[in-house]
Parts: structure tokens; sequence; C-alpha cells
């Protein structure tokens, strides 16, 4: 009979450690985990404690339940993509946890404003190839390409196609931690 996969993989530890440039004794000095101990659970020969998350996490900048995760999750995730159209803005969109793509088209003269698929997103738009016009509650901007622009998605916007263009639009999820 096949071993079942580990539940975790603290191996993700030592990919931490490297992309930090830190030693076994960077680390443990500053995490408080002794090093033997770490190198057990990059090793996955032992369990993390509760405490050890938390004092591994912080010492890279993370909470205990994202360096959790990490050992969790698998470290690449696929999706498929989806097609929409709102009015003459065509989309094709993936969507993963923490972040919707959207690589949209648009003809000249069109526009569109869909409050109501925004959550408290961060958003992002960079214009491929054209020209579009951003209106905000308080401002509008004129983006061509080659440029980008990043605002908080709950609040009320417009897109309008100056010509006819190729863009980029991402929902990145906020953080709640608190």
């Amino acid at each position: 009979m096949a071993t079942p996969p580990a539940k975790f993989d603290f191996s993700v530890l030592r990919r931490l450690r490297e992309q930090h440039e830190m030693t076994l004794a960077d680390l443990s000095e500053a995490s408080g985990v002794s090093a033997p101990v770490i190198s057990k659970l990059e090793r996955n020969q032992q369990s993390a404690e509760l405490d050890t998350l938390y004092r591994l996490g912080r010492a890279f900048g993370m909470s205990a339940t994202d360096l959790l995760a990490l050992a969790e999750s698998p470290l690449a995730h696929r999706s498929t993509e989806d097609f929409h159209r709102s009015g003459e803005f065509k989309f094709r969109q993936i969507r993963f946890a923490n972040v919707v793509a959207f690589l949209g088209t648009a003809p000249a003269s069109s526009k569109v404003s869909r409050p109501e698929i925004h959550h408290d997103d961060t958003e992002v738009c960079w214009v491929l190839e054209g020209k579009l016009r951003l209106t905000l509650p308080h401002e509008e901007c004129v983006l061509e390409t080659g440029q980008c622009m990043q605002f908080d998605a709950i609040q009320q916007h417009t897109y309008e196609s100056l010509a006819d263009s190729k863009f980029i639009i991402l929902h990145l999820r906020k953080d709640k931690r608190y």
C-alpha cells in the first residue's frame, strides 16, 4: 500500500530561508527556534508546533497561518479561462483565491461601468494597446499604451475606450488581517 502524502511540506522553510539569504544559524537567531529543529522541519522529519510556526513566520515577515498555508498548499495552481462581455468590452478571465485577471479588448467609443461585480479589492489597469479613460469619483485619468494605474476597486469607476484598446485588469484581494 502506498504511503499517503504528508499533510504539510515544511521544505518551504529552506526555500524561504535561501530567498532571504539566511543560514540555519541566522534563522535560528532571528526566530529563537533551534537550528536542529529548523533543519528537521526543512527535511520533513518533524512537525511544527504552533509557537514554532509563529516564531518562524515572524522571522520572514509573515504570519503563522501564511507559513502554514505555504507548507500545506501545492505551490502551483491551475485554472481555466472564462469569457464574458460587458457592452462592447470583451474579456478573457482567470480566477484564483487572491486574484482575478482580465485580458480585455474594447473598440473606440465604448464604455463600461459594473460596480456590482466589484468587491473590496485593489484594481490595477494596464493598457497594452490603445487608450482608455478611467473615471473615478474625484479624478479622471487617460491611460495610453504602456501606462497603468492602481486604485481601490470599491469606488464607482468607469472605463471608456478612446481608441481600439487591449488591456489587463487585475483584481487583487485585500488582506483582512485585523
